[in-house]
């Protein structure tokens, strides 16, 4: 008769401080705070854990124990996907991680659908505090972030008393562009913007929609364009202004579209971001009309691929969104709250516009 096989009971913390004749706290601190430790007898605990099979402290009883996710949460106004496939947004992550890295915190991604008023994911989210990213003012997801115990840095938008913000002055960056094309000459110029609002909309927007946008960046790089063309006595209110609520090479194109049909005769098209620039030059390709020698382009944020063609833009620095609000909620020092990090943006004058041709 064969035998049955011993097998040896599961290694707990315990016993791999009888093991190595240590105390618990040597093993804890093992994982921990390894700094308290010499790199000898971390490396000497660390392969008698490997050893006997011990997979290390258990997770939710040391957040128990610590009242610490060791995580922190990003909050987007997006499916996640949008993360890893809109250029500013992966600019942005790679800045935030790169804080986690050092501070040797988890990051975990908080999706906030638009078009969904449920913030069970934000309320049960296991996190140290929250980084909202580009939100509008009406948010529910973000409301839900702000009433809870957890500290909160919001990159971009919106402004919200008592909250610390990072971003960039998105209105007199936009006003560089419009400057721009004025001292090129063009008086007949349209425009095609990232959504204002939550709800699913596509078209012509009038001012009032503008102003009372519930994205501030979009109201306020479109506040910029009017204040550069309304003092070079160029009325607004004949602008044509062509609003997308997806962010895609596609918008862009249908964007440019409408505005075309809108008016025909614009000799510059501006788009709110780089990627709705991209999808017009494909459009305008497609009606067989040269950049910038029928139509001008611009765009805004300074992703590779736009600064690769030479398109006529403003950089802002999104990484470094990523970097300082990290900063901002890891900062151990903290003590204040309504902090402002305004970074600097550089317009950068392209291949992509020149004078209309006469």
């Amino acid at each position: 008769m064969e035998r049955p096989l011993r097998t040896r009971p599961p290694a707990t913390l315990a016993s791999l401080a009888a093991e190595l004749g240590i105390s618990r706290t040597t093993v804890s601190n093992a994982y921990n705070r390894p700094d308290q430790l010499s790199p000898q007898l971390r490396t000497r605990v660390m392969d008698a854990a490997r050893r006997l099979g011990y997979p290390g402290p258990d997770p939710v009883a040391r957040s128990l124990r610590t009242r610490k996710a060791g995580a922190i949460g990003l909050l987007l106004t997006e499916q996640l996907s949008y993360a890893f496939r809109d250029p500013a947004a992966v600019a942005f992550l790679e800045g935030l991680t790169l804080e986690c890295d050092h501070a040797r915190v988890g990051l975990l991604l908080v999706p906030a659908s638009p078009d969904s008023d449920d913030t069970l994911a934000v309320s049960s989210a296991a996190v140290d505090g929250f980084i909202a990213y580009s939100m509008p003012d009406d948010d529910p997801h973000l409301a839900a972030v702000l009433a809870r115990p957890v500290p909160a840095v919001i990159c971009d938008q919106p402004a919200v008393n008592g909250a610390d913000l990072v971003g960039i002055d998105d209105r007199a960056a936009a006003r560089g562009i419009a400057d721009h094309l004025v001292a090129l000459g063009h008086r007949r110029v349209g425009v095609v913007c990232m959504r204002l609002g939550r709800a699913n909309r596509d078209g012509a927007v009038d001012l009032a929609r503008q102003q009372a946008a519930h994205y501030h960046v979009q109201r306020n790089r479109l506040a910029g364009l009017r204040d550069g063309f309304m003092a070079a006595g160029i009325a607004w209110d004949r602008v044509p202004v062509v609003e997308r609520f997806e962010h895609s090479l596609a918008s862009g194109a249908t964007g440019a579209s409408q505005v075309l049909a809108l008016d025909p005769g614009i000799t510059a098209l501006i788009a709110t971001s780089d990627v709705l620039a991209l999808g017009a030059m494909e459009e305008l390709a497609k009606r067989r009309q040269r950049v910038p020698d029928d139509v001008s382009v611009t765009g805004f944020d300074g992703i590779r691929s736009a600064v690769e063609i030479g398109m006529t833009t403003v950089v802002q620095p999104v990484g470094e969104k990523g970097r300082q609000a990290g900063r901002m909620l890891l900062d151990p020092a903290r003590s204040t709250r309504g902090r402002r990090v305004v970074l600097p943006t550089t317009f950068l004058p392209g291949s992509t516009s020149a004078p209309p041709r006469l």
